[in-house]
This record gives structure tokens, sequence and C-alpha cells, in this order.
């Protein structure tokens, strides 16, 4: 049977930089999660032609959560679903079999990085045939429906087993129970050369994966341990938690801690990286050594020939207008395309499929590339283990050897949070209006050259978007702010600090970009606007 439940709208489905996310508590009220599932289906026509992947990273709710997709999917008369056994899928590997398979879309259940359980976070990345997120248009298209909605659909069957790889089926649905691996595993060694980085990892050559609990534990288990040999534990934190173990999935130097005490320690190996909840994000240490992530896709881009896939060339590379401009000077020395989008990944979507980029990266930690429509935690580490099997060099000579070829970006973002969202809006409001004064005005020995929102051009679709607030220096140096989509505690407001410089390249980041980060708070007047004298976050 197909039931019919009258409901009522909720004002705050509309999704941010990376779908719904929304604190547990919120996500798990009376028909929330159903008033938006049922907000999708509204806007997909035919859906009885459609299939749709589902999967997450194996947080609290995600089980629930899916059962729930099912049957207003089966009741929607969708034709095909696929789910990931036992419920997961990374983002990474979601966006693949979504392409491999020629999918319609898909429901990856994560709220990235951001941490689970019931005190904790629940998010749903809604993607489209693109195999990544949905774009502006499509999402506001779901917002409407979500503020008229005032029923949903769902069958009444059984709740699917999703432990063993079967098909059956709920209605005129199709529900295929699929290995969320295998796929990806295969996709990599495409990519990449196996055989050499096995060598390398059988060689003496120790390092450390953390999966921080998350969804790419099994994944890293089956390539690094199976596939390349490396140790029995070689991949820690490896089993996915609905709270991911009491860990706040972010691979940065706040919340991987644990991992960075030990790269600074005497017991270190010599390489480690770590991924968030759904494996998209990655972070890249060396001993005694962070690779920030605006540098890492500086480096990957600078090295490109290394990889068997890219060898014969790359079509350009693209970053968020936050990243530092690392990127752009390898571009330049390339005579490759370069791009600067807004924050969210749905902005590189359109250059890849149109052949103006191949890579692209976010300063959150984020890097890809154009086999897939998302960034990919996994790929990055296998490029940079795939540097080392090449050069036999550790990650400090690596990055060093690249800043006396290029300079380097000093580069910090301080992270405001929790800031009522009124009084966050009102500060970029105001600062907006104030950035035309600022120009050719000196901020602690700093003088400002350019000041301007940033507003984006897409040279396929030809819309425009405006993400952030710029202001240049006459020295190269930047200040970004923005506020951040991926939050679900009142707004937070971000401070990207840049100073470029092409001597000391070894100096502690906080200490150079001290009077920068002064300069950036007195323009913002952020202490007098939310009391806060200093950054909750500094990464």
């Amino acid at each position: 049977m197909i039931e019919i439940i009258k409901t009522k709208p909720y004002t705050d489905q509309k999704m941010g930089t990376a779908g719904l996310r929304k604190k547990t508590r919120i996500a798990t009220q009376e028909n929330y999660l159903e008033n938006f599932l049922q907000s999708i289906f509204n806007t997909i026509p035919d859906l009885d032609k459609k299939s749709f992947l589902i999967g997450g990273d194996g947080r609290y709710y995600n089980k629930i959560a899916i059962q729930k997709i099912i049957k207003i999917a089966a009741a929607n008369n969708v034709k095909k679903l696929y789910v990931g056994q036992n419920g997961l899928v990374s983002t990474p590997a979601g966006s693949h079999i979504i392409l491999k398979n020629k999918l319609d879309g898909g429901f990856v259940l994560s709220a990235s990085h951001n941490p689970g359980g019931l005190n904790g976070d629940f998010g749903i990345k809604y993607a489209t045939s693109s195999g990544g997120q949905c774009q502006p248009s499509e999402s506001e298209a779901i917002y409407n429906q979500t503020l008229a909605i005032s029923e949903y659909k769902i069958a009444d069957c059984p709740d699917i087993d999703l432990s063993h790889l079967t098909t059956l089926k709920c209605e005129n649905t199709e529900i295929e129970i699929i290995d969320p691996y295998i796929d990806y595993i295969e996709m990599m060694k495409e990519i990449f050369d196996f055989p050499k980085l096995k060598k390398l990892a059988t060689s003496g050559f120790r390092f450390v994966f953390d999966a921080m609990n998350g969804v790419t534990g099994p994944y890293g288990k089956r390539i690094f341990e199976q596939e390349l040999g490396a140790p029995q534990g070689t991949v820690i934190n490896a089993s996915p938690l609905e709270d991911f173990g009491g860990l706040h999935p972010d691979p940065n130097l706040i919340y991987a801690k644990h991992l960075v005490d030990l790269m600074y320690s005497e017991a270190a190996p010599d390489f480690a990286a770590a991924n968030d909840g759904d494996g998209d994000r990655n972070m890249i240490l060396g001993q005694s050594f962070f690779v920030s992530p605006s540098d890492c896709l500086a480096i990957l881009t600078d090295n490109y020939k290394l990889i068997p896939a890219y060898k014969n060339g790359i079509y350009g590379v693209a970053k968020s207008a936050a990243t530092s401009m690392a990127v752009k000077r390898v571009a330049d020395a390339l005579n490759i395309g370069f791009y600067e989008v807004p924050t969210g990944w749905k902005y590189f979507i359109h250059l890849m499929d149109s052949n103006r980029i191949t890579f692209c990266g976010e300063e959150s930690f984020g890097a890809g590339a154009s086999h897939i429509r998302e960034k990919d935690g996994i790929w990055a580490v296998l490029f940079w283990l795939s540097i080392v099997a090449d050069t036999r060099k550790s990650i400090k000579d690596i990055t060093l050897e690249h800043w006396k070829k290029y300079g380097r970006s000093y580069y910090l973002r301080n992270d405001f949070e929790g800031i009522p969202q009124e009084t966050a809006d009102k500060l970029m409001a105001d600062l907006e209006q104030k950035l035309p004064t600022l120009v050719g005005k000196t901020f602690n020995g700093f003088t400002v050259s350019e000041a301007e929102p940033f507003i984006y051009h897409d040279p396929v679709d030809h819309s425009s978007n405006k993400n952030g607030l710029v202001i240049r220096f006459t020295d190269g140096s930047r200040i970004v702010y923005r506020l951040s989509g991926t939050g679900t505690n009142g707004a937070t407001l971000r401070t990207y600090i840049e100073r470029y410089v092409t001597d000391k390249l070894l100096e502690d980041p906080e200490i150079m970009l001290r009077e920068l980060s002064a300069a950036a708070h007195t323009i913002s007047d952020v202490t007098a606007r939310t009391g806060k004298t200093e950054p909750d976050i500094i990464t």
C-alpha cells in the first residue's frame, strides 16, 4: 500500500553549499526528513524512468533515513534504487557509481566533516546525474517545494536488510544492494600506478591513514592494506561509527590533533593522511610538517605528469576564491587554464563537463579531479604517495622545493563561530559598503590596492554569483571574508589571510601573518560586532 500523509512545511530546509545539514535533533522531528525528500521528488519528472543511489557515512540516524528514502522513493514510483551495502558509500565513490551506471542522481547521507550522534549533525547531499551537487536553480526549486508542501507519499513496505548483496522490490521499485567499494577501487587502479605504489608500501616506507571512524575506513583497508600490501594497522580509526567514536571527523590541525601529535613526535612515520566522515576531504602530513590544502592543490597540479591518467596533459585547474593563489602561479607556469569560483564543489562541475579543467580544490581540505564530480580524499592521498614513490623525497622536501620554485603563500583561515545570523549578515553588508573607501589606505604596513565583492561569471551557463568579499594589497597579499554554508549552529564568519613571499619559506604562519590578521580584524570590526576577541578556530 501507498499512504498519503498530511504534513506542514518547515521553513528552514534551504540547502547550503553541500546539501541540507541540520542538528540531528532537528532532522529527526516529525515529517522533517519526509518533507524534504518528497520536495526533491516533486521537482523530478518521469520518476518511473529514473534510478538513484542511496548510501552514507554511517553516522547516527542514517539507517532509519535510508529506509525512509526507499519507501518514499517507492511510493513515488521510482524505477530503481542502488543502495550501498550496510547503508555505506563515500561521497567520491557515490559520484563514481552515479556516473558509471548513468543514474539520475543520488542521496548521500552525510554532514561531511561535522560531528555525529544524537547531539551531533545529520545531512543529505542530493546529487544529480552529473554525480555532483545540484546546481543553484535546482536547489532553489526544491526549497520552494519545501515551503509549499502539504503531503508526502510513503510505501508500506517492510524495512530492507542492507547487509546482503541482493535485489528485491518495494512496490514497483527495484532495489539492488551493491558493494560500495569495488567500482571505486577499480577506478583508482585506472588512475594510479598501483604496482609502483605497492613497491613503496612494502619497502619499509611507513605511513598512517586515519579514517576518523568515518566511511573511508573500509575503503582504506582494502586499498592500502590489501591492494598495496601495507602492514595491518596502517589504517587507523577504520570502523564507521554512528558518533565517529567521539571524534570530530574533520581532518585538520585542530580535530585530528591525535594524528598531528604523532607526526610531530619521535615515533612519526614517513607520511600520514586523514579523511573526513564521508571521504571527500583530506589532510596531508610529513614528519613534523603540515601541507596546507592550498599548497596541496598547487603541488599536485605541478606534478600531474607523474600520474598515468594525466601523463598526456590536463585541461586546467580551478580553485575557490578563498583558496590561496598558489595554484595560479603553477597554472601560469604550465600555461594551462585557470579559474576562480565561489565556494561549493557544484561550481567546478560546469568547468569539468566543458573540458576546461582537470583538477580543482578548496582551502577547506578538499581536492579532486574530473574522474568524478566531487572532491576525493583517497585520490589525493594516492597522488601524494605517487609523488613520494617517484621522487623518493620526504613530504617536507617536496613542499620546500615547490616553494623555492614558485614562492610561498603563507595562509590561515580564522573561523568566528556561532554568530547570530542577523549579526553576521549585517557585518558583511556593512563591510561591503565600506570596501570602496579602503582603497589606498594602509593597515599595519599593508596598502590596499583593490577591495570588492567576489563575483563569479560562469563561462558555461553565463550565470553570475556573488560569494564573499576580497581585499587585495599592493604586495600580493589578500584578505577574503565570507559566511560559511556548512555550519548548523548560527553563522560562521570565515576570514582568509594570505601573504606571498619568495624568501623566509619556513617561518611560523601565525607569526608571518600576525599584522595582516590584525588588519583583517580591524577592517571587519569583528570584535565590536560579535564580542569575539579572537577566532574560535585557526587553520
